[in-house]
């Protein structure tokens, strides 16, 4: 088997392995937006017990990224697709954790049922869903301009979290023998922006690998 062969397998096997962490991410995600909507206390308790399964799989996928370098040193575009693999295999990482925080919020705020502030999350969960499933397409497609797409839902998501923000600040004042549950309630859209500002990060590593040219900072 040529080095050339054996090069290209790995790296298949490689891109399987990380597409199938996007998918159980973007899963995760998904689940965190119904729980704030639905709070079911068992679909919580799935969320946090099942944060190893992308821990492991985030080892796993450096660990195999390092050992194709290490074996075949590869470059020009090659190289770049490692190094963006290892990038985006750690801000999947991240937005998991995320999403194991968001139901933490979510259990605490189920704890407060005299609280009379509702918010909506739905647009600002369904925008950074958006925004997840399209750095992932584009990573697939190896689409740039779909990548760039992200940076625009972005802004959107951060006026959404000012307006919370907003809302909670203006609720302590009226009830603030709830202010924990208030807290959690923006935390709740702190995440869900943080989320969107990795999707635009792996939206900036995809560029990156498509055009080989280093976006961050000129997008944000």
């Amino acid at each position: 088997m040529s080095k050339h062969f054996s090069f290209h397998r790995e790296v298949d096997h490689l891109k399987k392995r990380f597409l199938a962490l996007g998918a159980l991410v973007e899963d995760r995600v998904r689940k965190a937006c119904t729980l704030i909507e639905k709070r079911d206390p068992l679909l919580a308790a799935e969320i946090i017990n099942s944060d190893w399964q992308v821990d492991e799989m985030e080892i796993e996928i450096e660990e195999e990224c390092l050992k194709i370098l290490a074996l075949h040193q590869p470059v020009a575009r090659d190289l770049r697709l490692l190094i963006a693999i290892i990038k985006i295999n750690n801000e999947l990482e991240r937005i998991a954790d995320i999403a194991v925080n968001m139901a933490k919020r979510v259990q605490v705020i189920s704890k407060d049922s005299g609280l009379s502030l509702k918010i909506d999350y739905s647009k600002m969960s369904a925008t950074v869903l958006s925004m997840l499933k399209m750095c992932l397409d584009s990573l697939v497609s190896e689409n740039a301009d779909l990548a760039r797409q992200v940076f625009i839902d972005d802004d959107e998501v951060d006026e959404l979290r000012n307006q919370i923000y907003k809302k909670v600040v203006h609720q302590m004042n009226i009830e603030p023998g709830h202010a924990a549950c208030l807290l959690n309630l923006y935390l709740l859209s702190r995440h869900l922006e943080r989320i969107g500002d990795r999707a635009t990060n792996i939206a900036e590593e995809v560029i990156y690998l498509v055009e080989g040219e280093i976006v961050r900072g000129e997008l944000n």
